[in-house]
């Protein structure tokens, strides 16, 4: 087993004699049996010939012998390798080149070495990476004192010089990169650059017997040595990632395998390495080893273990053997970090079978005690740690700096996990090179930062980025003034040669072709250089340096140096993502730890701190933040990164322990502010998606972080500069003074509270020293906000834009050429660092974020290196004994702006990558007051309705853009466009202004048809014309007649005045009781949309559909309705967007026999009880006093003996004993006093609500109605004879001496009519006015001036008539009337009326309301009257049918003295309670006076129309809309000539072409003339095109272009009909089933054209092209441009289709599983709310959306119901392709709910769905589960189900519950993860839902 070499010694000899003593015992005897080789040095006269076994081989000697590899060979070599070292001779021997292929790690390498350094050859190595091109093999030109010539580059050097050319990693050179070889191969020749020609040796000896040398040497002909050979070493592919063999190169070379050592020899190797460990041990990490590199565990797909090291792993359980096997195996294969789940168990298994488990116990405490320098030795120290209480010491490598103590940083907090990571790394940093891995934001970089001055190095940042090249890691090409051109070596390089710490920051990001170069380094401590330099262990140098007798210098002129002995790397990197493809995929993440990566590091994990931990570092940095507030905080995020839910994971990374010490510094500076503001603002939580946006919610409630209520609206925020310092807020910092004053923004900004606010928070951590990055959608303002910021302060600024094609270079130099000198200006960025400016990065989420992260260092540590060699470096002590470093000035500071990630925007997640390492804050739209204050600065001239209007429309688009309605985010930099427009133009229609905005949209009809109804809605008439005006048509009034007198009997006859007695006593007050008011945002259509009526606008009232409308009162700009089934209260304001309910259910319970229908009566109190409420129920005389801002109920008892209601139970509806009721008159609430009367009654009863007293009132009749004409005078009406009183009262009831009222008799006399007979009847009164008509209207009403006391009064038999002189002159008052044609009470027939279908018959009695109300201001009566009592045949046109209405408003307007009906349309739903309704109005409306020209109506499905019937107010309104409209179309015309030519349209042709090009107007012949038709041209009509030959436009009018000839328009819609058959009859459906799928399909296309423009959208972006670089054509790269110098061709990069690295899994498609519920209830409960029907239409929407895509996704869709839960509805690899097989699916969903057995099995369903998806290879697993299982109902605790949703975290699981009875399902979504479950109350958002679970998380990264 054990050969011998014959060295200087035989310590070898002895070595392996022990050896074989110790392995004779355990091998047994036959151990020994088989041949074994020698390799033997045989001295003979002719030279030294080395032999292995048989094979002999003659030495030459070196030519350069510095140039042999050295101290390969050491001691004894194995078997294998002897085994090996022959078979490579034989080949030598013959002349052929061979490849040494096997598993990755430094064997095969260290083999080649070895037998070069036996047979003493010269070594030529290069490493290929991706970016070698043919000019690092052949030849490289360089240019010298201005002239290029060619340099040999390795591969020719070692053919002429007969070396050895050592090729490693043919797997990662790019395809056809290395045929250049093979005709060097084959036939060793080859044509180079320079004209010369490498010939074999036999044929150039043979052509040197012919010519002589001179003659060859003329023909450029240079012989190849015939000791010229290549030893290829690479991996093997399939099994291995990289680019499989070409096959002509392939069979050029001899393969051998060479794969790890054998078991034994392996086993040899490792005892003689830790002779103090138990050798059981070794033998068992040793069967561990072998294990997992076996074909089995591969198949597993487990990595191979990194055999190699585990001998630097016995070395560290040598001298410390108490550490745990576990431990060490984590150490050289981190399976937690790198393997899923059944990665783990594997390992584990392996692990308890060779009983290496010993970690699963608490890994040995070990801290470190001291570091001190080594006595004896340069460049060591001597670390004593305490181990498990005992205290071991051993040397490391240590820096050249002095170390220092551990934990005496003062900013290193030290906390027991890192101290035991710190620890350990000290263990692994005695023998190799680390990786660090761990999350973003852990502390990586700060504790490589302590290891690194523990043991004193001095820290060589280099910063990974993805598209780094071989060469940006070792060596960059630059010009020596001269022009002359050299390389630079890199920090890595000199980091080497000083004995740096180097750490690698992001390994996980750079490509592994790039690191490979790295590899023999790691390994061998060996670098070869582009320009021809070797870099060596510094002990190979030494031995060199002696036995060649060299001096440095002589070595240094032959370009060999060494690598300082305390030389070590440090990388860090991310986690793994565990499953994910190893190409970088755009969602970042990627399985970056291979086995080749395995190899050349041993591996710590960072673990995520705990929480006593974070705290004590938090308190430690930030000292004097609020303990409680951190505490939330940490609850909070290890809730978030406990879970495994990977939405909440997501969440959790963005609160990284880097962020929360971020947050810390703020509290602490600013311990007001709130935590949930914090969170919400380092997660950007305003631009995450829904789910994840609803799951940090949900978390922020579970961790009870309230977010406190800002009471930023009543805090004004200015900002103020006073004597140099500026204060925004509450925050102020001093200005600052520039050097360079042209490069301080200044910008148009009108300040708003919204800005201000992100001002103040930017300016807080400004101040705190963070760089900021600012997100929002596009147009928002950042850049006005930053610029506004910068102009504050005063501080210049620098700019830069990024786009797709940013590089790092352009980040930081731009290289140009400079006679024939290359030179590099200044980036902004450098400038900003030196000269201290601000940086403002513009649109960072555009370029790649591998080009972005260079940003990371520079903020993170303030270092980063230059592509031109100089750095810039943050401490300026460093910065100062050192050239071309730039010292970072304390002022500089980056503002970064980005839109927020995802759709529609598509930019790469910048948050996502750097985001932590800024302080964040997301930049909104203004909310809607702010916007309107800053669009009032932009357009001071624009009206403020129309900016209202804007504004509300716009802040509704940006809510249906969050919730996925509409995909463009519209901003406020769209809002201030128009209203520039507006302001620059006034007379251009608002609706033609805003299409500057939406024509963008005009050809997406869905999208088109939202915005409009967003306009339409906000009253923005986008789409209507100027001549759509449809008032109601006026109908003369009757000439006004003086009718009669009314007089008013006063004194002298005691018979005629009665005095009344009063009595007052206090009232009585129960209460309060406090009820909820409940809140409900109001869906304010504006009417005016696409025509002008006297409609303003409308909305729905949120009331149950039995419910009964009963009252509505207004007040000021404030309605009030009263319902009374169940009664409630709703109020809302005129422009407000609630509505408040208050539910007086439980103060009105029903009577048992349910038949006591309340009636109720409001009234709003006036100041100072304003928003106060008197509510009367008439039936039992209730009267409460309701404060709708805090929901108190008091009740009011009038009377002591109220007490008990009657104790009949009364019906109001009865027409049995018809019994009065109680009445209430509301006409001076304002003045806070009411007056009840009981119908028939004797009593008034008056209530001072102020003074809380009553009185009462005694009267000699009984009433029938009472008016209160003034305050102080009242009409009643007596019931038997319906004879008027009036009734006066003292002013002030208050004074006792005046208790008593009078009661004056009226005699009404009537003037005698015409006919000479006096018409009888009495006028019954509806309505009285309470106040009199101003004297102008009074004036224009009678046609006479006259200035008198008056009174409106209405009633059945006239319009309305004025009494003149009432009630305060005593003299008789003239009564002057409009008489109806027709009495109104005897108009009951032929009702064409809205419901009167159920109401026939059942008009009984009067109804309650009389819907009359006066508007005194606007001179009219307007009264709300049912169909059947309005003259119809005058209104409407003979031929027009009247619309179906509940109402018309008969306006009677005394100015104009016409009479118009305006329709009041039918209510949507009605209450079945016909009889009961018809008691309330005899119309479907009740009606109340608005404001002083307008009216509001409720119609008794609660939908409340707001109208204009004053003229004035009319008239305004109308030359408002007008001008929103615009004229005609809004464009300039130019037109002198408008004739109608009156021909009509033919075919469009082009027309002749005149030669002389004169004028033609029309014609129809000519082309390019103006004004014809058909032809081509300017302003005709019918024309196929337009065609300009530069005359002036004569333009048809606009109405003939319209009229398109009837019969083209029907061929056009026969032409769709007959495309809609004829596709009908391919997919063989009937016309029938296409209208049924048609039904289900329209009601989600909206959802589904959404869904497919993301995928569209996603798809292209996931098609984004590359960079690919070393091209022969394309634009310069330039970090190429020295080569173009030299003359290089492929000096270009051209944006090209990267082909997927090879190797690379295929991309697989994402996999979904909708769930649909299919049960029986869902087909019992269909009829109520829709949902089987609802669940279809998302099914449909799951298949139309997908079509198409199924290669991204593969979908399948299973039903559940009590048949069972695996229901195959779509089979995934059958997916329906049309129409019919989708509305196939549809049925069968339909039929199997009809007919299955009772029963639920959702969560089996949920179960199977999940465990079946888990299995499958998919990219992302989805599971979406509808159902409306009544968990509770079948026992499922939905905890249970909640497990299950989240039961595997590969599979994400959604569920959609259809909402049941009462509050169960909202009770459900508590219990349900947040984000995972929906409760769909109303069955219309599933497909909504399930839109948004789609966006937010299968599309983010598809």
């Amino acid at each position: 087993m054990y050969s011998q070499i014959l060295c200087k010694g035989t310590a070898a000899a002895v070595a392996a004699r022990r050896m074989r003593n110790i392995l004779g015992a355990v091998l047994g005897r036959d151990g020994w049996t088989w041949r074994t080789l020698e390799v033997k040095l045989v001295n003979t006269s002719s030279g030294d010939t080395v032999k292995i076994g048989d094979v002999s081989y003659k030495l030459k000697t070196p030519r350069n012998p510095e140039l042999v590899p050295v101290k390969y060979i050491s001691g004894s070599l194995p078997q294998t390798v002897a085994q090996h070292l022959r078979w490579i001779m034989q080949k030598d021997l013959l002349g052929q080149d061979v490849f040494l292929i096997g598993p990755p790690g430094p064997l095969r390498r260290s083999i080649a070495m070895q037998y070069l350094e036996l047979t003493q050859r010269e070594v030529e190595y290069v490493s290929l990476t991706r970016d070698t091109t043919e000019t690092d093999l052949k030849q490289r030109r360089e240019i010298r004192s201005g002239t290029a010539f060619y340099v040999d580059q390795c591969a020719v050097r070692a053919a002429t010089k007969g070396r050895i050319l050592v090729l490693e990693g043919l797997e990662k050179a790019e395809r056809n990169v290395l045929p250049v070889l093979n005709n060097l191969l084959e036939n060793r020749e080859m044509q180079l650059e320079d004209g010369r020609f490498l010939m074999s040796a036999e044929r150039y000896d043979k052509l040197l017997q012919e010519h002589t040398k001179e003659v060859l040497d003329g023909w450029k002909i240079v012989r190849v040595s015939e000791d010229f050979r290549v030893i290829a070493l690479g991996l093997p592919v399939p099994k291995y990632k990289g680019n499989p063999l070409d096959p002509p190169l392939r069979s050029r070379f001899q393969a051998r395998d060479i794969y790890y050592l054998p078991f034994k020899d392996q086993l040899e190797l490792l005892y003689t390495a830790g002779p103090n460990v138990a050798p059981e041990r070794v033998s068992q990490l040793l069967s561990l080893a072998t294990t997992l590199c076996s074909q089995e565990s591969s198949t597993l797909g487990l990595a191979d273990f990194p055999v190699d090291n585990l001998l630097p792993a016995l070395q560290v359980l040598n001298v410390l053997p108490m550490l745990s096997s576990q431990q060490l195996v984590q150490r050289l294969y981190p399976y937690r970090s790198m393997l899923g789940k059944d990665g783990h168990t594997a390992v584990e298994g392996v692990l308890s079978r060779f009983e290496l488990l010993d970690g699963h116990r608490q890994p040995v405490p070990s801290t470190i005690l001291n570091v001190y320098p080594a006595r004896d030795l340069e460049g060591r120290a001597d670390v004593t740690l305490c181990i498990a209480d005992k205290d071991v010491t051993f040397q490391v490598p240590a820096g050249t700096k002095k170390p220092r103590l551990p934990n005496s940083s003062p900013t290193f907090i030290s906390t027991s996990s890192h101290a035991q990571l710190l620890a350990e790394m000290m263990q692994s940093h005695m023998v190799k090179d680390m990786c660090l891995i761990g999350a973003k934001g852990c502390g990586k970089s700060v504790i490589a930062k302590e290891f690194a001055e523990m043991l004193g190095y001095t820290i060589e940042p280099v910063l990974l980025y993805q598209d780094m090249t071989a060469r940006d890691l070792l060596q960059q090409r630059y010009t020596l003034p001269n022009g002359d051109t050299a390389w630079r070596a890199s920090p890595l390089v000199t980091a080497a040669q000083e004995g740096k710490l180097l750490l690698l920051d992001g390994i996980h990001r750079v490509n592994l072709g790039t690191l490979a170069v790295l590899s023999r380094l790691l390994h061998d401590r060996e670098l070869a250089l582009y320009d021809g330099t070797r870099l060596l262990r510094w002990d190979r140098y030494q031995s060199i340096k002696e036995e060649l007798q060299l001096t440095d210098q002589q070595l240094q002129e032959r370009s060999i140096f060494p690598i300082h002995p305390s030389f070590r790397v440090l990388a860090l990197a991310e986690p793994p993502v565990v499953g994910a493809s190893g190409s970088t995929s755009s969602s970042g993440g990627q399985q970056w730890l291979g086995p080749e990566l395995l190899t050349m590091f041993l591996y710590h994990t960072v673990t995520p701190l705990a929480r006593a931990e974070e705290m004590r570092l938090i308190q430690g940095l930030t000292p004097n933040v609020p303990k409680e507030a951190v505490e939330q905080l940490l609850h909070l995020t290890h809730s978030l990164r406990k879970t495994n839910d990977p939405m909440a994971q997501s969440l959790a990374s963005s609160l990284s322990t880097r962020q929360l010490l971020r947050i810390c510094r703020r509290l602490s500076q600013y311990p007001e502010e709130s935590i949930a503001h914090a969170v919400n603002k380092a997660c950007l939580s305003r631009f995450l998606p829904s789910l994840a946006r609803a799951s940090l919610q949900k978390n922020l409630a579970n961790c009870s972080v309230q977010d406190t209520p800002d009471h930023e609206h009543i805090r004004n925020r200015t900002c103020t500069v006073k004597s140099g310092v500026l204060t925004i807020g509450s925050v102020s910092a001093p200005i600052h003074n520039p050097s360079e004053k042209m490069k301080v923004p200044d910008v148009l900004f009108y300040d708003n509270e919204q800005h201000m606010m992100v001002m103040e928070d930017m300016l807080k951590d400004f101040l705190l020293g963070e760089h900021l990055l600012l997100v929002g959608n596009q147009g928002v303002g950042k850049n006005k906000i930053v610029d506004r910021f910068l102009h504050l302060l005063n501080r210049p600024r620098e700019y830069l834009q990024l786009h797709r094609d940013t590089t790092v270079q352009t980040l930081t130099l731009q290289p140009s050429v400079r006679d024939g000198i290359i030179v590099y200006e200044d980036s902004p960025l450098v400038k900003a660092v030196k000269l201290g400016h601000i940086l403002v990065i513009d649109e960072a989420d555009k370029a790649p974020t591998n080009v972005t992260c260079i940003l990371k260092t520079l903020v993170e540590s303030g270092e980063m290196i230059l592509a031109d060699g100089r750095r810039i470096v943050s401490d300026l002590r460093e910065a100062e004994g050192r050239s071309n470093t730039i010292a970072m000035h304390p002022d500089f500071r980056m503002l970064v702006l980005a839109n927020r990630p995802g759709f529609p925007f598509l930019g790469n997640d910048f948050f996502g990558a750097l985001g932590d390492i800024f302080s964040c804050h997301a930049v909104d739209n203004p909310k809607p007051q702010a916007e309107l204050a800053m669009l009032k600065q932009y357009g001071p001239d624009v009206p403020d309705a129309t900016l209202q209007k804007l504004v509300g429309a716009f802040g509704e688009l940006r809510s249906m853009a969050d919730q996925g309605t509409i995909t463009y985010p519209y901003s406020t930099r769209e809002v201030v466009n128009i209203v520039k427009h507006l302001q620059k133009f006034p007379d251009e229609g608002l609706a033609n202004v805003v299409r500057n905005v939406f024509d963008f949209d005009s050809y997406n009809k869905d999208t088109q048809e939202v915005l409009i109804g967003a306009l339409h809605k906000h009253g923005i008439p986008i789409g209507a014309k100027p001549s759509s005006v449809n008032l109601a048509r006026e109908l003369p009034l009757p000439e006004v007649r003086m009718s009669g007198y009314w007089t008013t009997n006063l004194g002298g006859n005691a018979r005629r005045t009665l005095l009344c007695p009063t009595e007052t006593h206090p009232i009585d007050i129960k209460g309060p009781v406090f009820l909820h008011v409940q809140g409900y945002p109001c869906d304010r259509q504006e009417s005016r949309a696409l025509s002008f009526s006297e409609e303003k606008a409308s909305w729905q009232i949120p009331m149950n559909e039995v419910n009964i409308i009963c009252d509505v009162t207004t007040k000021d700009d404030v309605l009030y309705v009263a319902t009374c089934n169940p009664v409630s209260l709703y109020t809302m304001k005129e422009r407000g967007e609630t509505i408040h309910c208050m539910e007086l259910y439980d103060v009105f319970p029903r009577t048992i026999s349910g038949v006591s229908q309340p009636f109720i009566t409001i009234a709003t109190l006036g100041s100072p009880l304003e928003g106060q409420i008197v509510l009367h129920e008439e039936q039992s005389n209730t009267v409460l006093h309701l404060d709708m801002v805090t929901g108190a109920v008091r009740r009011l008892m009038l009377s002591q003996d109220s007490d008990q209601p009657s104790t009949k139970a009364s019906n109001w509806w009865s027409s049995k004993g018809q019994q009065g009721g109680h009445k209430m008159c509301r006409d001076f609430a304002h003045k806070n006093w009411l007056l009840f009367y009981k119908e028939d009654g004797n009593q008034l009863e008056v209530l001072d609500v102020l003074e809380g007293r009553v009185h009462s009132i005694s009267l000699p009749i009984n009433l029938k109605s009472v008016f209160l004409v003034a305050e102080d005078r009242w009409l009643l009406l007596d019931s038997n004879t319906n004879k008027k009183f009036l009734l006066t009262k003292p002013m002030h009831m208050g004074a006792e001496d005046s208790g008593v009222c009078q009661l004056h008799a009226i005699s009404e006399d009537m003037v005698s009519s015409g006919h000479g007979a006096t018409s009888g009847e009495v006028c019954v009164p509806q309505m009285l006015s309470c106040d009199q008509l101003p004297n102008e209207n009074l004036s224009v009403a009678l046609d006479q001036k006259i200035v008198s006391p008056n009174r409106l009064l209405a009633d059945s038999g006239s319009y309305t008539r004025v009494v003149v002189g009432f009630p305060d002159l005593m003299s008789p008052n003239e009564v002057y009337s409009f008489k109806r044609p027709v009495d109104l009470s005897e108009m009951k027939g032929g009702d064409s009326g809205g419901h009167t279908l159920f109401r026939s018959g059942l008009r009984s009695g009067a109804p309650k309301r009389t819907n009359c109300v006066s508007l005194l201001s606007a001179n009219q009566v307007v009264r709300a009257l049912p169909p059947n009592q309005v003259p119809l045949k005058e209104v409407y046109p003979k031929d027009i049918t009247p619309p179906m209405t509940a109402a018309y408003l008969e306006v009677t307007d005394l100015n104009s003295k016409k009479v118009k009906y305006i329709p009041v349309p039918r209510s949507m739903t009605i209450s079945p309670y016909t009889s009961w309704l018809s008691k309330v109005s005899d119309s479907d409306v009740l009606l109340a006076g608005l404001g002083s020209g307008g009216v509001v109506t409720v119609d008794m499905g609660g939908y409340v129309r707001l109208w204009e019937t004053g003229l004035d107010n009319l008239q305004r309104s109308l030359m408002e809309w007008r001008n929103m409209i615009g004229s005609e179309d809004g464009r300039p015309i130019q037109i002198t000539i408008q004739r109608d030519s009156g021909l009509d349209v033919t075919a469009p042709k082009h027309g002749k072409i005149d030669p002389n090009n004169a004028p033609h107007v029309g014609g129809n012949q000519w082309a390019g003339g103006t004004g014809g038709r058909d032809t081509a041209g300017l302003g005709g009509r019918g024309g196929p095109y337009r065609l300009d030959a530069g005359h002036k436009v004569y333009q048809v009018s606009q109405a003939e272009k319209d009229a398109v000839p009837e019969e083209v328009r029907r061929a056009a819609r026969e032409m769709g009909e007959k495309a809609f058959k004829e596709r009908l009859k391919e997919i063989d459906m009937s016309e029938y089933d296409g209208a049924t799928y048609e039904r289900f399909s329209k009601a989600v296309r909206r959802q589904v054209q959404s869904l497919r423009i993301i995928l569209d959208s996603l798809q292209a972006k996931g098609k984004e092209r590359q960079w690919l670089k070393n091209q022969a054509l394309g634009e310069l790269d330039d970090a190429k441009i020295i080569d173009g110098l030299t003359g290089e061709k492929a000096i270009y990069k051209r944006r090209g289709e990267l082909d997927p690295e090879l190797g690379s899994p295929q991309q697989k498609p994402k996999r979904l599983r909708v769930l649909a519920d299919v049960s029986g209830s869902m087909y019992r409960f269909n009829g109520v709310d829709g949902r089987l029907e609802r669940s279809m239409e998302a099914v449909c929407m799951v298949m139309e959306a997908l079509e198409s895509y199924e290669h991204k996704f593969k979908y399948d869709i299973v039903g559940h119901s009590g048949d069972g839960y695996d229901i195959e509805l779509v089979r995934a690899d059958k997916v329906p392709k049309n129409n019919k097989q989708r509305l196939k699916v549809l049925k069968n969903m339909h039929a199997h709910a009809q007919f299955c057995m009772s029963g639920d099995y959702t969560l089996e369903g949920t179960q199977a769905g999940i465990q079946e998806l888990a299995r499958e290879e998919a990219d992302e697993r989805f599971v979406v589960v509808l159902s409306d299982a009544n968990l509770e109902r079948y026992g499922i605790q939905p905890e249970h189900f909640a497990r299950v949703l989240t039961s595997d975290p590969q599979v994400n699981a959604f569920a959609i519950f259809i909402g049941s009875l009462g509050d169960q399902a909202e009770r459900l979504q508590k219990t349900l993860p947040a984000g995972r479950s929906f409760v769909a109350m109303d069955t219309k958002q599933i497909p909504q839902i399930l839109q948004q679970i789609f966006t937010s998380t299968m599309l983010s990264s598809a």
